[in-house]
C-alpha cells in the first residue's frame, strides 16, 4: 500500500465552500452518546452554519463501545446514532458546503465511514467521506513498554505493568491536524476516532484560516471554543446553577462558535430556541471537567486564566485574548482494563434501628454465600435519606447498597442474586428490594501518557491511499515537563505559563455584620468527572462576591463544608478573570465511572451539594454598590432567609 506523508500545514489549494466572510460558524449537535437525535437537523435548518460537529466519546463511551464490539453486535465499535442524525442532514450539508466532522467513529472509524458511504449512495448524492485512525495503541502496548513507555497511571503514578490486568482498549487522544488534512483534500465528512473533544472544532478552524502549527494563540482560541461547545446544551443554559435566569428549558438550543481568523470567537445559538447564552453559562462550561487553568491538548495549550469574556448581546458572549503555548511532548491515552466481575443490589430499610437491620442482613447474606473473604471487593453503603420525624413512608426510608467483585464470574453471577432473593422472607422487618445494580464484567479506566513520537495519525482517502500526518511534537523540540502537585495528571512546562496568569489583588473585607444564606444563593457551581478525579468550579457574578469567594473558600473550608471530601488531596486554582475558583479532587471517583459504586459516579451533583451549604456572608458583600445577583433578588427577600445578623468575627 502506498502511504503519503504530510508534515506541512499547507493547503492543497482547494477553497472552502461558501462561508460568512471572516467568520467560521461551527455548530455542535451532540455532547454525549445519547444526546438529542433531532439536534443535527435543528442546527442545519435553524440558520446559516459552516460546519457541523458532534462529540460522542467519553471514557465511559469507550468502555460501552468495547462491550458492543466484544459481543459481536452489528455496527459495533462506533456510535450508531450518528448515522440516524446524518440521514436527516447529509444532503443539505453537501449542497450548502457544510463540513461534517465527528468523533463518532469511536473504536471503528473505518466501519463508520463505510456506513456513511452506503448512506450517500442510498440518498443519491456524491460525498467525499474520509476517516482517521492511528489512535489505537492496544496492539502495540507490549512493544511500547519494551521501548520504555511505562504508561504510568496519571494520578496514582504506578506503571501499567503493576495492574496485572488485561488491556482491552488503549487509545491516544489525537489532535486536529489529521482533520485539517482531510478537509484540505475536499472531504465533506470526516470520521474521527478518539480525538480530543475540541479537535473537531480546531481542525475545521485550522483548515478554514490556513493556520500554521505554531500560531499558538489562534489555536488556543479554537481549543477554548471547542471546549465550550463540546457538551451541547450545557453551554446554552443546560444544567446551569442559576437556572431561574433561563427563560425556557423547552427545546434548549445547541451552541454555535463564531470563530475569527485571530482566534477570538463568539458563542451563540440559533434564534427561537430555548435556553440562555450568558457569561455565566459560558463560564460554567469553561470550568467543566478541567483542572489547571493551563488546558492541555496535543496541538497546543490554552491558558484559561488569560481570556476575556463579555456579554455583547442577547444570547451572544464574546471570548477574546486567549493565550496559547506549545503542547506537552506527550499524548494522553485512555486505557480500559478487564477488572473481573460484579453484582449488586439496592435495598430499602425503613423506620428504626437501620444499622442493626443492615448488619443482620449482611451477616445472613455472606454466610449463605460462603463468606466475604472469597470476594476481591465488598462495598457496603447505608445511604441515610431518612428523617427524624417522617411525615411520609419515603421520609422514613434509607438505602442499603451492597456491591461485590471477584475475578471469578460464578461468584458474581446468578448465585449472588439468588441468595439475596432467598432472604426476602427471612430478614429484617419491612424487607423491600429497591433495584438490582449492573452485573457482569468490570472495566477499569487507566489514564496515562505516551511520548508523542509514538503517535502518527493516518487519514484514509477515498482513493484508498492513506496520508500520514505527524503530530506537532514530531516537528519541534518541546520543554521538559514536570508533574503538577498532587499528581493531578496534568503536565505543564513552567516557561509556558510565564506572563500569562494575572495576579490576584486582595481586597480586605470590611468589618461588619454577616448574614446566613446558602452558598448557592450567591455563587454558581459546575462539577464533573476527570477519570477517577472530579473537578468543582465555583464562580461569582460580582467583584465584591469574587473577593469574598477567594478569601473564604480555601481547601480546608471546602473540606469542612463537604466532610466526605476531607481525606482526598485537593488542589485549588484561581481564575480571577472568570471570578472563579476551580477545585480538583483526586481519587474521589475511584477508577472512573465505569467501575465506581458511588450514587453519583460522575460527580455531576457535587457542585449543587456545595451550594446547599449555609454560610455566613458579610452584608457589605451582599449590598456592595447595590449589586445583588439577579438570581437571588426575590429569594433573598423571602422570609426563609432573613435570619439573624452575626458579627464578622464569627465567620
Amino acid at each position: 500500500m502506498c502511504i503519503r506523508d504530510r508534515v506541512s500545514t499547507q493547503s492543497t489549494g482547494l477553497s472552502p465552500g461558501p462561508m460568512t466572510a471572516g467568520v467560521l460558524k461551527v455548530a455542535n449537535c451532540s455532547g454525549f452518546y445519547g444526546d438529542r437525535l433531532s439536534a443535527a437537523k435543528e442546527m442545519v435548518e435553524g440558520g446559516p452554519i459552516d460546519a457541523l460537529t458532534g462529540d460522542y466519546l467519553a471514557e465511559l463511551t469507550m468502555a460501552i463501545l468495547h462491550r458492543q464490539r466484544s459481543e459481536g453486535r452489528q455496527g459495533a465499535g462506533y456510535v450508531g446514532t450518528f448515522l440516524k442524525q446524518l440521514k436527516d442532514v447529509l444532503k443539505p450539508c453537501v449542497a450548502k458546503g457544510i463540513k461534517v466532522v465527528t468523533n463518532a467513529g469511536g473504536l471503528n472509524p473505518g466501519g463508520m465511514a463505510a456506513e456513511v458511504d452506503k448512506l450517500s449512495r442510498i440518498l443519491g448524492i456524491e460525498t467525499k467521506v474520509m476517516w482517521i485512525d492511528g489512535d489505537d495503541l492496544a496492539p502495540r502496548i507490549t512493544e511500547l513498554q519494551a521501548a520504555g513507555e511505562a504508561f504510568s497511571h496519571m494520578d496514582k503514578h504506578v506503571p501499567l505493568s503493576s495492574s496485572g490486568k488485561e488491556v482491552l482498549t488503549a487509545n491516544a487522544y489525537l489532535g486536529c491536524w489529521g482533520i485539517k488534512a482531510a478537509l484540505d483534500q475536499g472531504a465533506h465528512v470526516v470520521i474521527c476516532p478518539r480525538v480530543t473533544d475540541a479537535a473537531v472544532v480546531m481542525g475545521v478552524a485550522a483548515w478554514r484560516f490556513k493556520w500554521d502549527r505554531k500560531e499558538w494563540d489562534k489555536l488556543a482560541g479554537a481549543l477554548t471554543a471547542g471546549h465550550i461547545i463540546e457538551c451541547g446544551g450545557q453551554a446554552c443554559g443546560g444544567n446551569y446553577s442559576f437556572f431561574h435566569q433561563v427563560p425556557s428549558f423547552r427545546n434548549v438550543g445547541f451552541p454555535i462558535a463564531e470563530i475569527q481568523e485571530n482566534g477570538d470567537f463568539t458563542i451563540t445559538k440559533h434564534p427561537n430556541t430555548g435556553g440562555l447564552v450568558s457569561v455565566g453559562t459560558v463560564t460554567a462550561q469553561l470550568l467543566y471537567e478541567t483542572s489547571s487553568p493551563a488546558y492541555l491538548n496535543p496541538d497546543c495549550t490554552a491558558h484559561f486564566d488569560s481570556l476575556q469574556i463579555q456579554q455583547v448581546g442577547p444570547d451572544r458572549v464574546r471570548v477574546t485574548s486567549v493565550k496559547g503555548s506549545p503542547p506537552p511532548p506527550v499524548h494522553k491515552v485512555c486505557i480500559n482494563l478487564a477488572d473481573g466481575f460484579t453484582n449488586g443490589v439496592d435495598l430499602m430499610l425503613v423506620g428504626l434501628d437501620l444499622e442493626d437491620k443492615a448488619n443482620l442482613f449482611l451477616d445472613s447474606l455472606f454466610e449463605s454465600l460462603g463468606g466475604k473473604q472469597q470476594y476481591s471487593e465488598v462495598h457496603v453503603e447505608l445511604i441515610r435519606n431518612d428523617r427524624e420525624h417522617p411525615t411520609t413512608n419515603a421520609e422514613a426510608t434509607a438505602t442499603l447498597r451492597v456491591v461485590v467483585r471477584s475475578p471469578n464470574p460464578a461468584l458474581c453471577g446468578p448465585i449472588f442474586t439468588q441468595k439475596m432473593t432467598e432472604l426476602a422472607l427471612c430478614s429484617w422487618p419491612g424487607f423491600t428490594w429497591r433495584n438490582s445494580l449492573r452485573s457482569g464484567p468490570v472495566i477499569r479506566y487507566w489514564p496515562a501518557f505516551v511520548n508523542s513520537h509514538h503517535v502518527t495519525e493516518m487519514v484514509h482517502m477515498p482513493d484508498g491511499f492513506p496520508v500520514r500526518v505527524r503530530p506537532t511534537q514530531h516537528l519541534m523540540d518541546l520543554p521538559v515537563i514536570q508533574q503538577e502537585p498532587f499528581g493531578l495528571g496534568e503536565v505543564v512546562a513552567p516557561a509556558q505559563t510565564a506572563g500569562v496568569k494575572k495576579p490576584y489583588v486582595h481586597h480586605p473585607l470590611s468589618v461588619g455584620p454577616v448574614r446566613e444564606i446558602p452558598l448557592g444563593r450567591l455563587f454558581a457551581a459546575r462539577s464533573g468527572d476527570k477519570g477517577g478525579c472530579a473537578n468543582l468550579g465555583v464562580w461569582a457574578e460580582t467583584e465584591a462576591a469574587c473577593d469574598f469567594l477567594f478569601d473564604f473558600l480555601t481547601v480546608p473550608r471546602l473540606q469542612a463544608l463537604l466532610p466526605d471530601t476531607a481525606h482526598y488531596d485537593i488542589a485549588r486554582y484561581e481564575l480571577r478573570n472568570l471570578k472563579a475558583l476551580n477545585f480538583y479532587i483526586r481519587g474521589i471517583l475511584g477508577d472512573g465511572v465505569s467501575s465506581n459504586t458511588r450514587l453519583d459516579p460522575q460527580a455531576k451533583s457535587l457542585g449543587e451539594y456545595l451550594r446547599s451549604k449555609v454560610i455566613k456572608v458579610p452584608l457589605s458583600v451582599l449590598e456592595a454598590q447595590g449589586e445583588w445577583p439577579v438570581s437571588d433578588k426575590l429569594r433573598y427577600a423571602s422570609k426563609e432567609w432573613r435570619g439573624h445578623l452575626h458579627p464578622i468575627s464569627k465567620l
